[in-house]
């Protein structure tokens, strides 16, 4: 039912979110992550609601929850042995409010429908609060880039481009990287996109080449950003991250330069993982030897002990076991449960700040919550990845080529945006010090103010 002025109490707007939620679990049945990803969104907006009743009447819930297309497509290629293989493609451009689609492709083979979703909307709020011109989309593959030659996976490129094309542009959905696609992926993407298209768009894809319209920043923005936060975050309670000890989990490239900038604030990290298990390092990361192993070897966390005798390395998962000041979970999505909080907690932590996508479960975050740990959802703490890629953005608009330096600034200042943003928005509808709602209150209402100004589209 609609919400008036009269009846405009909590109690009324969870009446309203409560059917809403049923009906999208109804339409999207079996997609759990993007099941997780609303209901972690719906269950904090019903102060929104009371205070802004017209969201309601113009039925803003149902709208953003849909997205404004979904695409599936057939992606066919052959291998170095002449076998053909068959993958599937997906692109969900969920929201276009706030300016053209923006999000990352993912390779890997758990990808499917309610994964790029879930991204997607995610994407929506976390574009929204870095206060750039951009919507939110999501895309990818079941294909898995590990083990295949740079030629298979230039073929799989091309195939994909092939079909994706038409729906791509700078006014239009701009994709990027994730989990899978690396500056080599989105080489042979661009020129795919470049040889059907017969124009050179720098702004069709961002995590370009330095030589060919890439931003200086855009490979460590994500992990630099997530640490930025996590010192704003800090810093609002009076303490820093100098002399904390961290425990990072991934190897990857959100991790490894989420290591880099927390070691050039001072902090010490002594962990970081891969499917295969972890390492501990009481002396710090050696960030050479690890950029060197999983850059440039693309080898695995395990090798790092053979080349640093003084760390351990520990099969399996359990990153979590190993005690801290701050968490940052940097892998992927549902990596830390509620018995993982339970011991950080325990160990002391202090702030937790999420450089992957929805890697904490909902019961862990509660965990946090209660205990009173600082914590920062991904689609804030890790917000600097597309912000630089908006950043990239406007540097091909202008055919403009920015310093490493005055990039980097121009993220710093973002990531306090959004972290003011968060902080003060999380007061003003009566939760201090909550992130959670502060985040999606502030990208929700940035979204659908747009939403009402734009019209029933």
């Amino acid at each position: 039912m609609p919400v008036t002025p009269d009846s405009a109490t909590p109690h009324a707007a969870d009446r309203v979110i409560e059917p809403l939620y049923a009906e999208i679990l109804r339409r999207n049945q079996g997609e759990k992550e993007f099941h997780q990803a609303v209901r972690e969104v719906l269950e904090t907006l019903g102060p929104v609601l009371t205070q802004r009743p017209e969201f309601v009447d113009a039925r803003i819930i149902e709208r953003i929850c849909e997205p404004e297309r979904q695409l599936i497509f057939r992606v066919p290629w052959s291998d170095d042995s002449g076998d053909i293989h068959v993958n599937r493609g997906f692109r969900v451009e969920f929201s276009s409010s706030l300016g053209p689609y923006k999000g990352g492709l993912r390779f890997h083979p758990s990808v499917n429908l309610g994964i790029v979703k879930f991204l997607g909307f995610e994407q929506i709020f976390k574009n929204a609060l870095t206060g750039m011109p951009i919507g939110g989309g999501k895309g990818g593959s079941d294909f898995d880039p590990k083990g295949r030659s740079d030629a298979e996976i230039m073929r799989f490129c091309q195939s994909f481009m092939t079909e994706l094309h038409r729906h791509l542009g700078e006014y239009t959905d701009v994709p990027a990287g994730d989990i899978g696609v690396g500056g080599r992926e989105i080489g042979y993407l661009f020129g795919q996109y470049k040889r059907i298209t017969n124009r050179f768009e720098s702004g069709v894809l961002t995590g370009k080449g330095l030589g060919w319209g890439g931003a200086l920043v855009r490979t460590e923005a994500t992990g630099y950003g997530c640490v930025l936060f996590t010192a704003e975050m800090l810093r609002s309670q009076g303490d820093s991250l100098d002399g904390r000890r961290i425990a990072v989990s991934g190897s990857g490239n959100v991790a490894i330069y989420a290591i880099e900038k927390a070691q050039q604030l001072g902090a010490t990290v002594v962990t970081c993982s891969d499917s295969d298990g972890y390492v501990v390092d009481e002396k710090g990361i050696d960030l050479a030897l690890l950029k060197e192993i999983k850059e440039t070897g693309r080898g695995r966390v395990s090798e790092y002990v053979e080349r640093r005798p003084e760390a351990v390395f520990v099969p399996g998962t359990g990153v979590w076991n190993v005690p801290c000041d701050v968490a940052l979970p940097c892998a992927t999505q549902n990596e830390l449960h509620e018995a993982d909080a339970l011991t950080l907690v325990r160990n002391g932590v202090k702030a937790v700040a999420e450089g992957a996508n929805m890697p904490t479960t909902p019961e862990a975050v509660r965990v946090f919550q209660d205990a009173g740990v600082a914590f920062a959802p991904g689609k804030a703490a890790n917000a600097g990845g597309v912000a630089t890629s908006a950043l990239e953005m406007q540097q091909n608009a202008s055919r403009d080529s920015w310093t490493f330096a005055h990039t980097e600034e121009r993220l710093a200042e973002i990531m306090r945006h959004i972290h003011d943003s968060c902080y003060t928005t999380a007061e003003r509808y009566g939760s201090p010090g909550n992130y959670v709602v502060g985040a999606n209150i502030a990208g929700f209402e940035l979204v659908a103010d747009a939403m009402l100004a734009q019209g029933l589209i």
